[in-house]
């Protein structure tokens, strides 16, 4: 796939770019590089590869499932500007 200079206008404006007139085509060759090297990864044979999420092997930490309070309700309200009857107070937004 090639690009032409008015594809890299269109992705310039849409990406909100100011590109110049000279600017124009050393994009549109910096453009087809990119669009050249993904054309060569999607042929490289990936059957029988796992999908991975890092390039090292690690788990996440898991722990039960339990669903509490936390219990430092007073805490968390320590912080606000003004609570009543143990939330936070807002200003009314609506008439």
């Amino acid at each position: 796939m090639s690009v032409d200079q008015a594809t890299v206008r269109r992705v310039a404006h849409l990406a909100r770019i100011a590109v110049t007139d000279d600017e124009v085509a050393h994009l549109q060759g910096e453009l087809n590089a990119i669009l050249a090297f993904v054309d060569e990864l999607a042929q490289v044979n990936v059957d029988g590869v796992e999908p991975m999420t890092s390039v090292t092997p690690m788990q996440l930490p898991l722990r039960a499932d339990v669903v509490n309070d936390g219990d430092c309700a007073a805490k968390v309200l320590a912080n606000a500007p003004l609570a009543e009857d143990g939330f936070y107070a807002v200003p009314k937004v609506v008439e």
